[in-house]
């Protein structure tokens, strides 16, 4: 049996149900109090662990930094040593925030990471937990999620845009766009090949391609989906938040190439078929 933290965001909804998945919500798992999350796994005796659940609030995260840091960083740390204890693999996802968005290179696993805002602090920390542990692992760091269910910039738009002639859309932040259900596949992979290699643990990288602005990703969207609203460029300096966006999310995913032949997704295919659903 595969046991998946989360039960309504935008992984552990790809993930679904059946087929040996149980999906663990706030009700059968609250991440605010860890032992009760290894608790979970213990009772459960699964042969894999995912843990698709987050505190992913960026902004909200600079003035609630401790209790993200008890949702991203204490209770995947929990989750990980009792999976260690059962000799299970465990599939953490991570972010791109835990660099510093620097330079226009794309981040490989093994570069140094300097998260800036409290976000990246608390999700880097579940990654120094799950490391920690000491159990067969993967931490797979991920990018600009989207799917047709939860919060995110695809449904935004398709919210916003149906309402604008014009919409400022910031023009100088990079990255590769991730379809939810191909990080969902992505996972359940990895824990099958942890399954029968655990010396493949270590942390990996998985977005979409090619690699592009919000603008840009915006102006497909709205090309796909039919929206006649304008893209108006404009710089992050335009576009105040309470936390520090990274302008460079890129990730190299060659090594999750070479170690599960896991190819990056197309965005642009990911976002057809999230449309497609949605339009039922």
């Amino acid at each position: 049996m595969i046991l998946v933290f989360g039960k309504t965001g935008q992984v552990a909804t790809s993930l679904g149900g059946g087929r040996g998945v149980t999906r663990l919500g706030r009700q059968e798992a609250d991440l605010t109090d860890p032992q009760a999350c290894a608790e979970a796994i213990r009772s459960a005796k699964p042969t894999m662990v995912i843990n698709a659940a987050a505190y992913t609030a960026v902004d909200k995260a600079e003035s609630e930094e401790a209790l993200a840091h008890t949702i991203n960083a204490d209770a995947p740390g929990a989750m990980a040593v009792t999976a260690a204890e059962l000799e299970v693999p465990f599939v953490h996802i991570s972010t791109d925030y835990v660099f510093d968005g620097s330079g226009t290179e794309p981040w490989t696993p093994s570069d140094i990471t300097g998260p800036v805002g409290a976000y990246g602090r608390t999700k880097l920390a579940g990654e120094e937990a799950v490391r920690a542990a000491g159990g067969p692992h993967a931490i797979l760091r991920t990018s600009w999620v989207f799917s047709r269910t939860g919060s995110n910039f695809l449904k935004t738009m398709l919210r916003v845009g149906a309402q604008k002639d014009v919409l400022d859309v910031v023009d100088d932040q990079f990255g590769g766009p991730t379809p939810a259900p191909e990080i969902a596949q992505a996972c359940l992979s990895i824990a099958f090949a942890l399954r029968g290699d655990p010396e493949k643990s270590g942390t990996y990288h998985f977005s979409g391609y090619d690699d592009v602005s919000w603008a840009d990703f915006a102006k497909t969207i709205f090309a796909e989906a039919g929206i006649k609203c304008k893209i108006n460029r404009i710089p992050t300096s335009e576009y105040p938040t309470p936390a520090v966006r990274p302008e460079n999310s890129r990730l190299d995913c060659s090594k999750t190439s070479e170690v599960f032949g896991i190819k990056r997704p197309s965005w642009l295919s990911g976002l057809r078929t999230a449309l497609a659903e949605m339009r039922g």
